[in-house]
């Protein structure tokens, strides 16, 4: 039976591999979950798969586990980015949070013409993104980049990368993804924010070669809501849940 506790680590796993913990996985592992010396514990690192580890030293402070096998092999999701303008906070971790148990590989938010927020706490929505991969099984933990302004993102896109324009100008309408056959490869999505995107935006995205425009249904999302619905219709169509 694998253990139902699951931690991110940073470090290299292998058998035998002594693990190092920080202060604040210490805590949660000794003084939260209340685990001793010789409790197992599955461990993760986004590179080498699922490892049962067992703990060698309970010390609050700076605990310590030894990996002892492989529990389950390394597994990389389709190759997806989320792009999506911040909204509040709440909402932003939930994004942040969905999309990592959704399987993005990369989660940008951009700054767009309405968008609210003008900056982001990197750090937190990657630990988000973290937590979301430790309780959902997932061997793979997506990279949640630093806020981007969307005209230089469209500015820089990477050659061979298709765009699922998610507009709500579009709503009550069918546009849809194109068929799995001659859609495979790398794909990102783009997610408004609360006031949608700017005429100039939409213009702009609409004459790009590689952005296919889609309706989210018949009726406007709310931002998180849009989020949640547009991976679950790439990953339908084009993803790994098809």
């Amino acid at each position: 039976m694998r253990p139902k506790i699951r931690l991110f680590v940073d470090q290299p796993l292998g058998q035998g591999q002594p693990l190092a913990l920080t202060r604040e996985q210490s805590n949660y592992l000794f003084a939260v979950m209340r685990l001793a010396v010789g409790a197992e514990v599955a461990v993760f690192n986004g590179r080498d798969g699922e490892w049962r580890a067992r703990v060698t030293q309970a010390n609050k402070k700076n605990g310590a586990l030894a990996c002892e096998e492989q529990t389950a092999p390394q597994v990389t999701p389709p190759d997806l980015w989320l792009f999506f303008a911040p909204i509040k906070k709440a909402r932003t971790d939930f994004i942040v949070e969905k999309a990592a148990e959704m399987g993005a590989r990369r989660i940008v938010p951009v700054q767009t013409d309405f968008t609210n927020s003008e900056r982001i706490r990197q750090d937190r929505l990657q630990a988000h993104a973290v937590e979301a991969a430790e309780q959902c099984g997932t061997t793979f933990v997506p990279e949640v980049t630093d806020l981007q302004p969307l005209s230089a993102v469209l500015d820089h896109w990477p050659d061979g990368r298709r765009l699922m324009f998610c507009d709500e100008a579009r709503v009550g309408e069918t546009a849809g993804l194109p068929p799995r056959e001659g859609a495979a490869g790398p794909w990102a999505i783009l997610i408004g924010p609360e006031g949608g995107f700017s005429e100039g935006e939409r213009t702009r995205l609409g004459a790009l070669d590689f952005a296919h425009t889609v309706a989210l249904g018949p009726r406007i999302l709310r931002a998180d809501t849009a989020a949640v619905a547009a991976m679950t219709l790439w990953q339908m169509q084009l993803g790994d849940w098809a």
